[in-house]
């Protein structure tokens, strides 16, 4: 399918036509995979935060209970 496609933009002399949409065609791909990789960033940055957060928490916990010892 794609081969016939191709073949008949060559025949017709569109070959600027088939590299804008080549080109088209591979930035969108590579604005998905872009965009896939910051939303795992994000999540992870959101994991790294949440873990900082638990760990101050922790931390204050035991601090107000060394200055209530004597």
């Amino acid at each position: 399918m794609g081969d016939e496609i191709t073949r008949a933009v060559i025949e017709r002399g569109d070959l600027a036509h088939l590299a804008l949409f080549l080109w088209a065609l591979s930035a969108t791909a590579i604005g998905a995979f872009l965009l896939r990789e910051l939303s795992l960033s994000n999540r992870r940055f959101s994991d790294f935060v949440q873990e900082l957060s638990a760990l101050n928490q922790r931390l204050s916990g035991l601090r107000t209970r060394n200055d209530n010892r004597p």
